[in-house]
């Protein structure tokens, strides 16, 4: 198979026109643009569930309406071709391809497997290709978790729980549960094929016990866990927190502060999510092995030692990922899709556009100048390398933007003093007896 682009027919790119606002250019950082290290391909566009939370069809954004169901042959090859153009200019020795929905087993195991092989046929020698794909469970039989093992596609799932009681509203159409198909879809992939388990994704929801959660997650023996927070922000507090207006954050140089210099959240604010973390942080933290990985947990010890990160919801790296639509279009991750209708838009797609074209776009180029595009009072605050602002998506404002603290500020300084303090506690060395060694 050739490597370089292959010529095909374009179909209509029915998102590429309703491009968001974006950033003015001259208002953005300089910078270097960064190359994308992350594909995210939507195979198909629609879902089998209806859960009741979802941000993506449930939320502000409409333009997956008038998407295609699925992604064409065309767009899938056109696709692959850019991934491997892109990979060949900038030379990466290795690329994340996450195959996305939707629900992408919609799309059929033999089809994800027949795209993922494509795209490491074209791209260059020397370039490792790790592909995923993201389902919520319910269709994995034991031939398509075979299929996706055999070619080399690692499975995460999306749950909210490993018990019935927290995926009530994870439902079907008819408004039916899906846990029963899930769990089973999830003890077949562990038990079956364990190498091909990437892991399990969780949206917290500060009303369980979070020590309950982790331990019944820990029950479907995920090699990692992904605890994520619910996409919210200052216009659409997410559950459990009270609608506020971001300038009302104190100067986190204040010393004067109820908490001390570097506390930036007000002082009657709740911290349910830091406070949920927090719990399950110190249950992992002291289990005296390591039960299984959490990539929160981890990213922040890491940026508190001092050490690079690599996660969109703590730290300054630049944002590396972006996505392919159905139709063709170029967005952004999908997260903003919370914030308004279009908001993830680029006005690019991959039939007339490079995905270097896409590294220039102000909106991305607002998302890889680190700490220059963050607010006033994050880039005062210390705990800024660590916390580098919080998840992008989490910081609009209607009517404001982008360029405001997270609106789970004070959740992320709970959780991120908390696992400083218990590092500190297994870092400093202990003084020794009254009496002297013994």
């Amino acid at each position: 198979m050739p490597r370089g682009p292959t010529p095909v027919a374009a179909p209509v790119v029915r998102g590429a026109s309703a491009a968001a606002p974006v950033p003015d250019p001259a208002s953005v950082p300089a910078h270097s643009p960064v190359p994308f290290g992350q594909f995210i391909v939507k195979v198909h566009g629609r879902c089998n569930l209806a859960c009741r939370y979802c941000y993506l069809y449930e939320g502000p954004d409409r333009t997956w309406r008038d998407r295609p169901a699925a992604a064409a042959p065309a767009v899938l090859d056109r696709a692959a071709s850019r991934i491997a153009e892109h990979a060949a200019t900038h030379a990466l020795r290795d690329l994340s391809l996450v195959l996305h929905g939707g629900e992408p087993l919609l799309a059929g195991a033999g089809r994800l497997a027949a795209f993922a092989g494509l795209v490491c046929e074209r791209v260059p020698p020397g370039c490792a290709v790790r592909t995923t794909v993201q389902t919520n469970a319910t269709l994995l039989t034991e031939d398509r978790i075979a299929t996706l093992a055999r070619h080399g596609i690692r499975v995460g799932i999306s749950l909210d729980g490993g018990l019935a009681a927290h995926n009530t509203l994870r439902v079907d159409h008819a408004g039916r549960p899906s846990w029963p198909a899930a769990a089973r879809g999830a003890r077949l992939l562990a038990e079956h094929h364990p190498e091909a388990y990437a892991g399990i994704l969780t949206v917290v929801d500060p009303r369980t016990d979070p020590v309950e959660v982790y331990a019944s997650l820990l029950a479907l023996r995920p090699p990692a866990l992904d605890l994520l927070l619910p996409h919210g922000n200052w216009s659409a507090p997410p559950p459990g927190l009270p609608a506020a207006d971001p300038t009302d954050l104190a100067d986190p140089t204040d010393p004067s502060r109820p908490g001390g210099p570097g506390d930036s959240g007000r002082p009657d604010r709740p911290t349910p999510y830091g406070d949920w973390l927090s719990a399950v942080f110190d249950r992992w933290w002291s289990a005296g092995r390591r039960e299984t990985r959490i990539r929160l947990f981890e990213e922040c010890l890491a940026l508190l030692l001092g050490l690079p990160g690599a996660t969109e919801s703590l730290g300054l790296d630049p944002v590396n990922a972006i996505v392919i639509e159905t139709d063709g279009a170029i967005e952004q991750v999908d997260s903003l899709k919370s914030a308004y209708d279009t908001a993830a838009a680029t006005g690019l797609d991959i039939f007339r556009h490079t995905f270097d074209d896409a590294t220039r776009h102000p909106a991305i180029a607002a998302r890889q100048s680190g700490a220059a595009s963050l607010a006033a009072g994050c880039r005062a605050c210390p705990l800024l390398t660590v916390c580098g602002g919080g998840h992008y998506a989490h910081r609009y404002r209607a009517g404001h933007g982008f360029t405001h603290p997270s609106v789970y500020c004070a959740d992320l300084q709970r959780l991120i003093r908390h696992a400083a303090a218990r590092l500190t506690e297994a870092t400093t060395p202990r003084s020794a007896s009254p009496g002297g060694p013994r």
